[in-house]
């Protein structure tokens, strides 16, 4: 069978296609550059926990070594702290933080450490120089024409555009991106300084030395390895040019406002840019074997909401669904069910933004003089940047159409169903102990029992015994490839509890004790089979 097509080589499409190659999947990445980018520190991405796991796991670096986990975060307007976070060690296991750190790392290093684990991938081919200028498909396939030095045709099985918010791939697909241009703009400068907070990311609002204009000002500063920070500050509505001299002074005001003198410290300027944030979002995520991710599917990153988290997103919930495709047959369930789930929860971010931002941005007024509005504004702009609440913290699939009914014997765990799970020490079954996020991206449902006391014991003790043999029965007769662990413990779940995890590691559902059909039936329908045929199913699955 052909290669899966890969359009654009940033982020998205590089993690696509390392995911794909993951599970045995051939691609071709059309990178229209000359495969290296080159080094921005005023362009950077905020990754929350289970995203900075998913690139760990796919490139192999630790990405806390290259990028900085936040120690804290603080809010301030005027000269008050209106709210202070501390965020959890990041050498806790997994399952015992409640306050995980975003991590801060510059974009072309995470696209670094992804080229150079496509590098090793023999699966992938990354064809530079090399810009889409033509798409057609048919029932069986895709073909794509590049121009430039290595124009050649290609052809593949499916075809994915990552081609970001000016998307060849979309426009050729005749896909509508509606939306609203430039919500946002922020002057970006990238410095080597000393901060009174070190590690400790800041939003301050209304600072004193700014405390004229619309908005009263906005600056955001947030550390990199090396001594170096970001800041950000919003520029008010309209297109005036941003020169070097008012980025100039918007560094030195800044830094001297923060110090405790007054006077401007030492630093280095490093790098400088504006950034624009658009509103947009594709109508269609889909056409026939023609898909869209990322930034050429949406546009979001208005009040500090992370853009390219998102995207991520998107190639993992893609990356599964179009291996199963290739090496099984085509279900248009499950791949439709691509944009009903990435889609439905980029709209109610978007939408949770619009409502916010004339509230956040409308400057003065009533609303300013409203007790505890200011501490309101505040903590709606923590979720944003930290990527918590309605607008910032990533969305569920429990509506999603590869849900299941409600199914005898389901039980709840701390993990809505649809949500990502939490990362907890497993058994796997060779007997080696694993971190369960480890297991994921591998095209395989998991099939987690809770079973406190088997840590202590070697496996060859406790795999026969108990209810072991009946589930290990149960999940060898699944219709799909699936991988039987054990763990001490899960949040929320009593002993004997059976979770079923997606290979994009969300919970579909939860059971109290091993219940074969409701597995089998649970199963069927992640893989987008008919709920009735799949009820029929597994009551056959429970009979053997």
């Amino acid at each position: 069978m052909d290669p899966v097509i890969i359009v654009g080589a940033g982020p998205v499409g590089l993690t696509l296609a390392l995911a794909l190659a993951r599970q045995d999947v051939p691609c071709v990445v059309l990178d229209e550059g000359p495969g290296k980018d080159e080094p921005r520190l005023a362009r950077t991405v905020v990754l929350r926990e289970d995203t900075t796991a998913l690139m760990e796991r796919l490139t192999g670096v630790p990405l806390g070594e290259v990028g900085t986990h936040w120690a804290g975060w603080r809010s301030m307007r005027r000269k008050q702290v209106m709210r202070e976070v501390t965020f959890d060690d990041t050498d806790e296991a997994p399952e015992n933080l409640t306050n995980p750190a975003p991590l801060h790392i510059a974009q072309h290093v995470l696209t670094g450490a992804l080229r150079t684990a496509l590098a090793g991938e023999p699966l992938v081919k990354v064809a530079v120089d090399s810009r889409l200028d033509a798409l057609e498909q048919e029932s069986s396939g895709v073909t794509v024409h590049t121009r430039g030095p290595k124009g050649t045709w290609w052809h593949g099985s499916y075809a994915v555009g990552c081609d970001g918010p000016r998307s060849t791939v979309r426009k050729l697909m005749d896909i509508r991106f509606p939306g609203r241009t430039a919500v946002e703009r922020h002057a970006v400068a990238a410095l080597r300084a000393e901060l009174p907070w070190e590690g400790r990311a800041l939003l301050h609002r209304m600072p004193p030395w700014r405390a004229s204009g619309p908005s009263g000002g906005e600056v955001t500063g947030r550390p990199l390895p090396e001594g170096v920070w970001r800041l950000d500050w919003l520029l008010p509505p309209g297109k005036d040019l941003v020169t070097p001299e008012l980025l100039v002074t918007h560094v030195r005001e800044t830094l001297a406002g923060w110090s405790d003198d007054g006077s401007t410290p030492p630093y280095e300027l490093l790098d400088t840019g504006v950034h624009t944030v658009h509103h947009r979002l594709a109508r269609r995520w889909r056409v026939g074997r023609v898909f869209i991710a990322g930034d050429a599917a949406h546009c979001l990153g208005t009040l500090g909401t992370h853009g390219l988290d998102e995207g991520l997103r998107d190639a993992d919930n893609l990356a599964w669904k179009l291996a199963s495709a290739w090496h099984h047959r085509p279900h248009e369930a499950l791949l439709d069910s691509y944009q009903a789930e990435r889609r439905a929860v980029v709209a109610a971010r978007l939408r949770a933004a619009d409502q916010a931002l004339p509230l956040l941005r409308a400057g003065g007024g009533l609303r300013s003089y409203v007790p505890g509005s200011a501490r309101g504004h505040d903590a709606l702009l923590m979720d944003g940047h930290l990527g918590q609440g309605v607008i910032g913290a990533p969305g569920t699939y429990a509506d999603s159409p590869l849900a299941p009914g409600n199914l005898e014997g389901e039980v709840p765990v701390d993990t809505p169903r649809g949500a990502p799970v939490i990362d907890v020490q497993v058994t796997a079954e060779d007997g080696s102990l694993v971190r369960l996020r480890d297991r994921l991206g591998r095209g395989a449902l998991l099939v987690l029992l809770i079973a406190p006391g088997t840590g202590v014991w070697d496996r060859k003790h406790w795999a026969t015994a108990g209810v072991m043999p009946r589930l290990a029965a149960a999940v060898t007769a699944l219709p799909c490839p699936a991988e039987l662990l054990v763990a001490e413990s899960y949040p929320g779940a009593a002993a004997h509890s059976v979770l079923l995890v997606r290979p994009d590691g969300h919970l579909v559902t939860a059971f109290s004790g091993v219940r074969p059909a409701d597995l089998y039936s649970a199963a069927e329908v992640v893989l987008g089979g008919p709920v009735k045929a799949a009820e029929e199913a597994g009551t056959a699955a429970g009979s053997r």
